[in-house]
């Protein structure tokens, strides 16, 4: 996994199935906006003019509506939290961080990465979730 992976929500742009598709794969949140769904083009907080030079959200001082309701979202839906993404890398650093999420979202009956967005592994079809 790489920094740039890593959007200023704190999504792992890795774990997206638009980022795991065969063909046209998703660049990520910090990537050009060739092959990336509109919603990521148009996203509110990707664009945000009070994004600091961190690039992530976690130096803003106080999360936005639009961050919180995307966490409910995820944590809801996914079982992952953007607030809590953040705040780890806030705390750990990037590398821990990405050390962390690979070990967190690696299929463990085949190795290969998962998809935030599937129940299942995207490569041996085990449900993991």
């Amino acid at each position: 996994m790489e920094p740039v992976m890593i959007a200023p929500c704190g999504m792992n742009c890795e774990l997206c199935v638009s980022r795991q598709r065969e063909k046209k794969k998703c660049p990520g949140c910090r990537g050009g906006d060739g092959h990336k769904p509109a919603g990521c083009v148009n996203c509110v907080i990707r664009n945000c003019a009070r994004l600091p030079g961190s690039g992530f959200c976690y130096d803003c001082g106080q999360y936005c509506a639009r961050i919180k309701s995307l966490d409910k979202r995820y944590r809801t839906s996914y079982g992952m939290s953007m607030l809590d993404n953040l705040e780890d890398l806030r705390t750990l650093g990037m590398e821990a961080f990405l050390r962390r999420e690979e070990k967190r979202w690696t299929c463990p009956h085949c190795g290969a990465m998962l998809c935030v967005h599937r129940d299942k592994c995207p490569s041996c079809g085990v449900k993991w979730r």
